[in-house]
């Protein structure tokens, strides 16, 4: 098992990473008739709803599972106060504790109801998709979607652990693990040359599931996350660069819906218009753009811009987006493989010339 530690002193929390780690009680750090609520959603509670609570009866904590619908369309204020209600109506008090066991959605949906329930309860991340195992559960990130923008209403809210169970991943679906790897190819190419290059030389392994390949990519994202957060926790500097591709892909999402591109699918795409965007401004060359966008097609992800998007599609979600300053836009480039910096004052045009290259991959 690999454990690393988000250092954030008084709120430093640890991360378990290892296969079958669902079996080990002891990870599971609660007293006896400890009130535990696991929130998941339809898709994962079959699957591993019961072992959780197994592992809690072991250690005589009381528990219960609220099952959501499975869907970025329900990471909604209306699913928010689905689970705010609950809470209330079964007269949880403050000494809850709440697991997260799913996706992103899950972990951004329930960590945001933690942050908000009687102005703070404990919660416990355990992320059973790879994009969430090595992004979204670590951080403290927290938020619902609104129509007019992804992610726009939340709170950095930190768990208290977080529990990465790698063999949950036998279980995910082909287009949900290649958006996972979306997030684990975003790191190589913002902060680590090194890893990207181990990724270009092990993605055969990664998609076969081969357990040490997963546990060194999954640790080493985490390792990386949990630097950044440590130097950057609510994001005014360095942790702005682990958007690369976000400012482009959550204009994809808000403009076709929530759902029908998966997150990563949408970041990947994302991330070749802002490495086309670097290229044209005389950041990378030729040769890093046609890297980055070959890994990304050989994790079967796709790197192209949606037919039915404008560049005024991408512009009005893309000027709403959380880095723009001042009616800025500011955008994550990157400056080499394994280096990144926060651009601003990009021409419209070369904006919309990245866009169009993709139309043409």
């Amino acid at each position: 098992m690999e454990r690393i530690t988000v250092s954030l002193d008084e709120r430093s929390y640890p991360i378990s990473i290892g296969a079958g780690l669902f079996n080990d009680p002891a990870l599971l750090s609660l007293s006896a008739k400890q009130k535990v609520l696991i929130i998941t959603n339809h898709t994962v509670a079959p699957l591993y709803a019961g072992k959780i609570t197994a592992l809690l009866d072991q250690k005589g904590c009381q528990s219960a599972v609220l099952e959501l619908p499975d869907g970025e369309q329900y990471k909604s204020l209306d699913t928010f106060n689905t689970v705010m209600s609950y809470l209330l109506e079964h007269n949880y008090s403050r000494d809850v504790v709440i697991v997260a066991l799913g996706g992103g959605v899950i972990g951004d949906l329930v960590g945001f109801a933690a942050a908000c329930y009687q102005r703070g309860v404990d919660f416990i991340q355990i992320p059973t998709t790879l994009l969430s195992q090595v992004d979204s559960s670590v951080g403290g990130k927290t938020a619902v979607n609104h129509p007019l923008g992804k992610n726009m209403i939340g709170a950095f809210y930190q768990p208290k652990a977080v529990i990465i169970d790698t063999n949950c991943l036998s279980t995910l679906p082909a287009r949900e693990f290649a958006a996972g790897m979306a997030e684990v190819i975003k790191y190589g190419i913002i902060y680590d040359y090194d890893f990207f290059v181990w990724l270009e030389q092990n993605m055969e392994s990664l998609y076969a599931l081969d357990e040490q390949a997963l546990s060194y990519a999954i640790a080493r994202c985490c390792q990386i996350k949990a630097e950044v957060v440590a130097q950057d926790e609510k994001e005014s500097g360095i942790r702005a660069l682990l958007n690369l591709g976000h400012t482009f892909g959550h204009a994809i999402e808000a403009e076709l819906g929530y759902g029908n591109w998966l997150h990563g699918e949408a970041v990947a795409a994302g991330t070749v218009m802002a490495a086309k965007t670097a290229q044209l401004q005389g950041l990378i060359s030729q040769e890093q753009l046609d890297r980055i966008q070959a890994i990304l097609q050989k994790a079967n992800l796709p790197v192209h811009t949606p037919d039915s998007m404008s560049f005024d599609d991408f512009m009005k979600h893309m000027m709403r987006d959380k880095k723009v300053l001042a009616g800025e836009l500011r955008l994550v480039l990157p400056t080499s493989i394994g280096t990144s910096d926060v651009v601003k004052g990009v021409p419209e045009a070369v904006i919309e010339q990245a866009i169009d290259y993709c139309r043409t991959v």
